[in-house]
């Protein structure tokens, strides 16, 4: 039921802030992925210690995201959408007036923890619209997670082609404050929360084992996946989030509650969600390489990066324009129906991709396919997740959805990029992939489809109910959406 400060502004005026604050921090995905060649002389660093700049974030990100999402259901959602932008905001200033290292992987690290907008942004349209309005608004946002990055890539390519680098986090800077005081003007604070201590121990134990374990997965390109340093993080990582586990379970108020998580229809959703992040950023890896590689090699189009960018860039369309279909597959055969048929869809896209890598247009042909399917998928997940959660733990169920599809965004990262690296060809004193090596992110991209349909058959097939979760159906196995535990 909608609020009365919702109905003065327009369900339609939520939804487009939210959308709006949610493109602007996927942007964040890509926005120096035009100058990452360029990284070790542009901050006099070396070319190991400048890789720093994308891991930062991504660990930040993944940290966040259900620190956010319980933060929200706790304190206000609309208070922790304006701190996240804040965040992102004084991130992107630290950067644009930054000419170093540190100064620059702090700025990162600040963009990386405004990722909770998109969680937390998904959970205050679930309170604040309309039901009918929940599906279609739910996948629009969630679309954004795509759309982002990939209007992103042309953009700051066209940026660094023809202004100084600087003006990447400028613009990032100007948006996020457009985006911040359209939060403030417009958004009304989520009446429902969640009332209680914030569980600091589950905090800084979640961050310390996620780090652990993300970092030599995205770090351990460089310094050797049998090096010390890589397995015994590894490890660590392992302990520590078995620790966390035991000590959730054992908390009168946990910051993720297992027993919700472990449900079958979130369990198997948040298992899903890893595979189709893991194959939607083998997208955003390997099709720029392609279009780029030299002429020379055989295969490749020998593109700029602007080029590459313009040529990936209808693939966010693709996702946005769909994200509606998506809601009206939920609405007429539920959720699971519509993240199977995504799923389906990436896979399909892989597999049109190994026949379709010789021309400019074959690539945007895969990656409109592949956009598709994401598209879907992405809007499906959301819709499944609040079908099973009570409304108080809408936000930290998201985030949680959310930290699963980073990392399997940060496994697909390392994967494609071993792939890459160790499936090389000579041309001249340079190494570059090989054809090959490209066919086989590919095939590893439709196997990870494969298993995530997998988990997607294993997700309870729901029955219709009048839930408030907008999407019209909630899993058999779980109770009504908005019950207590």
């Amino acid at each position: 039921m909608s609020s009365t400060s919702t109905r003065e502004v327009g369900p339609g005026a939520v939804t487009a802030v939210i959308a709006l604050s949610g493109v602007v921090v996927s942007l964040m995905q890509t926005l120096v992925v035009p100058i990452i060649p360029k990284l070790p002389n542009l901050l006099h660093a070396e070319p190991s210690d400048a890789s720093w700049v994308i891991t930062a974030t991504l660990l930040a990100a993944a940290v966040v995201t259900p620190i956010a999402g319980r933060l929200g259901d706790m304190f206000g959602k609309r208070r922790i959408l304006v701190a996240s932008l804040i965040s992102l905001v004084a991130g992107s200033v630290v950067c644009a007036l930054s000419d170093s290292l540190i100064p620059v992987i702090a700025g990162r690290v600040l963009q990386g923890l405004a990722t909770g907008v998109i969680p937390v942004g998904i959970s205050i349209l679930r309170d604040e619209l309309p039901t009918a309005r929940v599906g279609s608004a739910v996948s629009l946002v969630s679309a954004t997670l795509g759309v982002g990055g990939a209007i992103g890539l042309p953009v700051a390519a066209a940026i660094v082609q023809y202004a100084h680098w600087h003006v990447l986090f400028w613009l990032s800077a100007g948006l996020g404050v457009v985006c911040l005081a359209l939060v403030i003007a417009l958004l009304p604070e989520s009446p429902n929360q969640a009332p209680g201590r914030f569980d600091v121990p589950g905090a800084v134990g979640l961050a310390a084992g996620l780090v652990c374990l993300l970092l030599p997965v995205t770090k351990g390109g460089d310094w050797g996946w049998t090096s010390g340093t890589t397995l015994g993080l590894f490890a660590g990582g392992v302990v520590v989030l078995v620790l966390w586990a035991v000590y959730e379970m054992r908390v009168a108020q946990p910051l993720v509650d297992l027993r919700v998580t472990v449900r079958r229809p979130v369990l198997f959703t948040n298992l899903a969600s890893v595979l189709v992040g893991f194959a939607m950023y083998a997208m955003s890896l390997t099709l720029p390489q392609l279009l780029q590689s030299p002429e020379a090699t055989g295969y490749g189009l020998g593109k700029s990066t602007l080029a590459a960018g313009l040529a990936l860039a209808p693939g966010g369309l693709v996702m946005m324009a769909l994200s509606p279909v998506s809601a009206r597959i939920t609405a007429r055969r539920g959720a699971r129906t519509a993240l199977l048929i995504g799923v389906a869809v990436i896979g399909v896209g892989y597999g049109a991709g190994l026949l379709l890598m010789s021309q400019v247009w074959q690539i945007v042909i895969t990656s409109m396919i592949v956009s598709a399917g994401v598209g879907i998928a992405y809007a499906a997940m959301p819709a499944l997740i609040m079908g099973a959660v009570p409304v108080t733990e809408t936000a930290s169920a998201n985030g949680v959805n959310a930290l699963m599809r980073s990392i399997g965004t940060s496994v697909s990262s390392a994967v494609m990029a071993a792939i890459l690296a160790n499936m090389t060809m000579s041309l001249g004193p340079a190494q570059v992939p090989t054809e090959n090596g490209f066919r086989l992110t590919y095939v590893v991209a439709m196997l990870a489809t494969v298993v995530g349909l997998l988990f997607t058959l294993a997700i309870p097939r729901a029955v219709r109910s009048g839930g408030e979760s907008g999407t019209g159906t909630v899993p058999a196995d779980t109770p009504a959406v908005g019950a207590t535990r």
